[in-house]
């Protein structure tokens, strides 16, 4: 990392009350703007990785770690002493006071699913079942209907270790892959994060495996059910639910579907399943070595990984699984837990990007600030993805060339937010570096955001959208809502229009009517996104704050007025909302209940989000963006950082996840945006 330095500061020549300046009482003054930004800067700069990337913790998801628990355990990769300390230590730290734990770090409600996976991690990491926490979670479990009653990625993990029967699961077919692609039920069709979990799902499933069960494993199976194991039919309980778990009714369709899928499991021949089971592992095989073995994603990496293990333990793809694997891991303030991607380095990156460059030109033009954004643009250059994956449409992947990925080149999987904020950093950078990326990269970009364009106008996350809602009838993971199929979405589409308002002036004439044209069909889907109240609803992070800020900034780029309605109703709802310290601040549950929910404490990066939203809007010198610039600076702490709060990173509508540097970043953006419009 660079030495901490301080960049030279031009003073300013006017007071916030000197004439000429629009700076209000209410907000900052202008001197501690100019620290705040200097302050902020020499900090974030002092963060960057020697790549020229920013990464932070991205954890949050608590059966994530389980998960990596249990392939250690199975595969025989036991962790160090200090790992498995930091593993202990931060399960521990999340357990809720009834002695579960949430589906994330923050729950307030425990779950079967989560509580089940944690305390089974925790005994295989050591930990006594006479430790007062395990006691008291093991209380939990037995009073909330016991393992039987865990959703089923959890009964998935439980089979492999031995501590619950495949009769128990209802089938996931590997001979779903020997279909025509045509057929609307074909894999294939699934959002890609799903496919690629049960991808290995119906491996595993396919060949029954499981480890012998030794003392440890015998020993876990009488804490966590409340009869012998021995004496369980665990055909019973294909369906047994907690409550807690439960996320969304199972369909009369996946009724259906899963009698079916059971009467062909009991008459299937060995063939025909061995046929399939070659098709699914070239499938898997096609995943590892498109992208290095990292895997689309923590649970399809650890699912991967044991596809290997039971295949030949000592071969290369098992040991090369190994040496990505660990990656995932992320040492916090608060433990070792397992993060959701193998970084965030691409997106925090290009987002660090923009907001240094939307500080004051005297900070912004500093050596600091100047050396943080040539590195940064090293590595975002470094990472764009360079080719299609080989076989792309066998193995149901769109084009990648000319995207940019959530981390890095080596993971490959690009995603159209990424390349869209990619792309803007790209280019907000290329006349101050010797060799810009090469133009015809950058124009294959823009090729790839419009070949990512839903039909309903709007832009998903990795791919186009492959079916109808209705697919969502047969979700089978019961804990996790809207997984079966890639929507569009208000975050993506929005970035997708910024990055395609910046290919219009950026090459003049270059493929003007299809830009055009998405971006009209764009502009259609945020109207048709927005609610009454005027906000749109985020996805992926807390939530209508989120939701809102893009939608605005997608409409402006779409060439909307900031006078237009939409958008003005958008800054009363923001308006609305805003707490009298200044700040705005939303709960989690917002993402549950789809209606905005107060968070009893004011958080940063909300507060960023709703003041950058105001700003673009036209109201930058009103008394709400006062106020809120204000909070930002004032929450500042003396070493430039900002404190850390709540996580705001959301997916499924269930699970919060952390991104660590969001209140950084878009508190620097935002007070540029709030500094520029009223100096």
């Amino acid at each position: 990392m660079p030495p901490y330095e301080t960049p030279v500061v031009s003073s300013h020549p006017q007071s916030p009350s000197s004439p000429g300046t629009s700076f209000s009482l209410e907000g900052p003054s202008l001197e501690a703007l100019q620290q705040a930004f200097v302050q902020g800067t020499n900090f974030f700069a002092s963060i960057q990785e020697d790549d020229g990337s920013w990464c932070g913790d991205y954890g949050g998801p608590m059966f994530l770690l389980p998960m990596y628990v249990a392939a250690t355990y199975i595969c025989k990769r036991p962790p160090s002493d200090e790992e498995r300390e930091g593993m202990v230590r931060y399960t521990l730290s999340t357990q809720n006071p009834d002695g579960g734990i949430g589906i994330h770090a923050e729950a307030e409600e425990s779950m079967m699913f989560t509580t089940t996976l944690s305390y089974i991690a925790l005994r295989l990491l050591e930990v006594p079942a006479e430790q007062p926490e395990m006691i008291k979670m093991r209380r939990w479990i037995q009073d909330h209907g016991s393992a039987l009653a865990a959703a089923s990625w959890a009964k998935w993990i439980m089979c492999v270790l031995n501590l619950y029967d495949y009769d128990g699961l209802h089938p996931i077919l590997p001979e779903l892959y020997l279909l025509p692609a045509e057929v609307p039920i074909h894999p294939g069709h699934l959002w890609c994060h799903a496919r690629q979990v049960y991808l290995p799902m119906a491996y595993l499933y396919g060949k029954k495996t499981r480890i012998e069960a030794d003392p440890l494993i015998q020993a876990i199976r009488q804490e966590i059910y409340a009869k012998p194991y021995e004496k369980i039919r665990f055909s019973a309980h294909r369906d047994t639910l907690c409550p807690a778990d439960k996320s969304y009714s199972l369909s009369f369709l996946s009724q259906i579907a899963n009698f079916a899928m059971g009467a062909f499991e009991s008459f299937h021949r060995e063939g025909l399943r061995q046929r399939a089971l070659e098709e699914v592992k070239r499938h898997i095989d096609h995943e590892d070595q498109a992208t290095n073995f990292i895997r689309i994603g923590p649970v399809n990496a650890v699912l991967n990984t044991l596809v290997h293990y039971f295949e030949d333990p000592e071969g290369e793809a098992h040991q090369k699984s190994w040496e990505t694997l660990p990656t995932y891991l992320w040492n916090g303030h608060d433990g070792i837990k397992m993060n959701g991607y193998n970084s965030c380095k691409l997106w925090d990156t290009a987002f660090a990007v923009q907001a240094l460059r939307a500080t004051p030109t005297s900070v912004a033009d500093s050596p600091v600030v100047q050396k943080a954004l040539s590195n940064a643009y090293r590595y975002i250059q470094d990472n764009q993805v360079l080719e299609d994956v080989p076989e792309k449409d066998r193995y149901f992947r769109h084009a990648s060339l000319g995207g940019w990925p959530f981390s890095d080149r080596l993971h490959g999987w690009p995603i159209t937010d990424c390349t869209s904020e990619g792309f803007k950093a790209a280019i907000e950078l290329e006349e101050t570096v010797e060799q810009p990326i090469a133009e015809g990269l950058l124009r294959e970009s823009v090729r790839l955001i419009l070949s990512f364009q839903n039909d309903d106008g709007g832009w998903a996350s990795y791919e186009r959208q492959r079916a109808g809602t209705w697919l969502e009838l047969f979700n089978p993971s019961q804990a996790f809502r809207d997984i079966m199929i890639d929507y569009s979405y208000t975050e993506c589409s929005s970035a997708c229009l910024q990055a395609l308002q910046t290919a219009q002036k950026r090459f003049p004439g270059f493929l003007t009517q299809p830009i055009q044209r998405a971006i009209q069909n764009g502009e259609n889907f945020l109207r048709r996104k927005q609610r009454e109240d005027g906000s749109w609803e985020g996805s992926w992070a807390v939530c209508f704050t989120y939701g809102t800020w893009f939608g605005v900034w997608g409409l402006l780029a779409a060439g909307v007025s900031p006078q237009d309605q939409a958008i003005q109703k958008a800054c009363d709802f923001l308006r609305r909302h805003q707490k009298a310290d200044g700040s705005w601040g939303e709960h989690y549950r917002s993402c549950q209940t789809r209606k905005y929910e107060e968070h009893p404490e004011g958080q940063a990066a909300q507060t960023a989000w709703a003041l950058m939203t105001l700003c673009k809007a036209g109201h930058a010198q009103s008394s709400a963006a006062h106020r809120a610039a204000r909070f930002l600076v004032d929450r500042q702490q003396e070493d430039g950082d900002w404190p850390r709060e709540a996580m705001v990173g959301v997916f499924n509508k269930t699970t919060l996840i952390n991104y660590e540097n969001y209140r950084r970043y878009f508190c620097l953006w935002a007070l540029g945006l709030y500094h520029k419009a009223n100096a």
